[in-house]
């Protein structure tokens, strides 16, 4: 079965609602590929890597978390900027990028999946910028009375390494989290009553922040957290239209 590519696009926009986000870049459709649509192939970021696993694979769409435009860039199609052009245009595929619309979705999203993933019960209260951040609980059977215990949950559901700064070493109840690099959400989460915050990313203020507010902070991997809500996303889109839809990882230590 195939269908148009403005009817996947139409279905990713009623899904993810782009127009109610101040985004870092554009989302939706930034490449423009063939008209009809078999097969979409789902991942984190739009490298040369991940594009041609998706041509090998058959995409005639690809979709993605990070894409290749982004607010500040100067607009020359040179190095890496041309090989990924390149390889979109020249085999004729479709690459649609849905940035902080898919961090937010309240069940697909990078969030919502992530929750997910780690067992936590996301309470309705959001923090931060655009009401990006979450707040919760661990879920049935979980119980983190340090940022230690926390960190090795969260290595063993993600594998990948944690930096964590512990705090005052408080039983963890409430845990705020936000994927990706949201490293700047931790002020809003101290302020919103979380005993630790889960993100992607460090900067140098959190370690400091951590100490002197006693709230754990964990960076788990930019990568790493946002693995989930492009594959979410998309196989649903793909079950709503009929599609094949496969999911490629590259990996990322960021």
């Amino acid at each position: 079965m195939s269908i148009t590519r403005s009817a996947l696009l139409h279905a990713f926009d009623e899904l993810l609602s782009p127009e109610r986000f101040k985004d870092y870049g554009p989302n939706g459709l930034q490449v423009e590929g063939r008209g009809e649509i078999r097969k979409i192939v789902s991942g984190v970021t739009a490298s040369r890597a991940f594009i041609e696993a998706g041509i090998a694979a058959g995409a005639d769409a690809l979709f993605v978390h990070h894409g290749l435009f982004w607010r500040g860039q100067d607009g020359r199609v040179t190095g890496w900027m041309r090989q990924r052009l390149g390889l979109l245009i020249g085999h004729d595929v479709n690459l649609l990028a849905y940035h902080l619309p898919l961090d937010a979705h309240a069940e697909l999203g990078n969030n919502a999946q992530l929750g997910r993933q780690l067992g936590l019960i996301p309470q309705p209260q959001r923090f931060g910028e655009q009401d990006l951040g979450w707040l919760g609980a661990p879920g049935a059977g979980l119980q983190f009375e340090s940022a230690q215990e926390l960190a090795l949950h969260i290595e063993a559901r993600l594998e990948r390494r944690v930096t964590a700064i512990p705090g005052d070493g408080r039983p963890l109840r409430r845990i705020a989290w936000c994927t990706g690099g949201a490293q700047g959400f931790f002020e809003a989460a101290i302020a919103a009553g979380a005993d630790a915050f889960i993100t992607g990313e460090i900067s140098e203020p959190q370690a400091h922040y951590a100490r002197e507010s006693g709230v754990a902070f964990l960076a788990c991997g930019h990568h790493a957290t946002e693995r989930y809500g492009a594959p979410a996303a998309a196989a649903h889109v793909a079950a709503q239209l009929g599609l094949v839809h496969e999911f490629i990882d590259v990996d990322n230590p960021a």
